[in-house]
């Protein structure tokens, strides 16, 4: 499956860049299913956000139940774990993370995608800073459990990596006892994308496919445990 659609189109469908910010989007009713895609990527509004972009997007149209947020983390500043066991790693830090938490704590959250460019080999250090702070929704209940969380990563080369960043992501998700969830055929561990076309992202139709298979492998998953 392939669908001709820009880059711009793919950030406003995913709502990045509205007046309301990351915060405002949560579904209403209650039988809504919200989908949360989030871009670890230091670059704004480029490849990785708008490869989450595309995979929102499917996962949208798998049911009208399905609502979706895209987080950019793009230009915020996050900082890793400070070891503190007693606040979740994050004593005394006071940083753009608390922008994200009341979106991640909405009775609505059904799934949840997260995407990160791969950097030699490995997930970028804004996307580390992301996973350890999550520390935070371990206690005192595992709230991520049994939530189904897909992956995506964007590299330089076609096999440049992307695998071993998804692989880091899934795995940092398993301490949450999340359901891990893959795409469907040439996507089974996740979305592998190629920034191959000057920062075109849209050009690479196998990677795209990947992306949206993703959003929807979700997205069936979290209606089914939604019921």
């Amino acid at each position: 499956m392939t669908k001709a659609i820009s880059r711009r189109a793919l950030l406003a469908a995913a709502g990045l860049g509205a007046a309301s910010g990351i915060a405002g989007t949560a579904a209403a009713e209650e039988s809504k299913v919200l989908i949360v895609g989030v871009s670890c990527s230091p670059r704004k509004g480029m490849t990785t956000a708008i490869a989450m972009a595309a995979a929102l997007e499917a996962a949208a149209g798998v049911s009208p139940r399905i609502v979706t947020e895209l987080i950019d983390l793009g230009g915020m500043k996050i900082s890793g774990s400070d070891g503190s066991s007693s606040s979740g790693g994050a004593a005394g830090l006071t940083d753009d993370f608390e922008k994200i938490v009341p979106i991640l704590e909405s009775p609505n959250l059904g799934g949840m995608m997260i995407g990160s460019p791969c950097y030699y080999r490995s997930l970028s250090s804004l996307c580390k800073a992301f996973l350890e702070r999550l520390a935070i929704f371990r206690a005192p209940v595992l709230r991520f459990a049994d939530l189904p969380v897909g992956a995506l990563s964007v590299g330089a080369y076609r096999n440049g990596g992307q695998e071993l960043v998804i692989d880091q992501i899934l795995t940092a998700m398993l301490c949450h006892e999340a359901m891990l969830v893959g795409g469907k055929p040439r996507a089974h561990q996740g979305a592998t994308l190629w920034n191959g076309f000057n920062n075109d992202i849209t050009k690479d139709e196998l990677g795209m496919e990947s992306a949206r298979h993703l959003g929807v492998r979700v997205a069936e998953a979290a209606l089914k445990l939604k019921g």
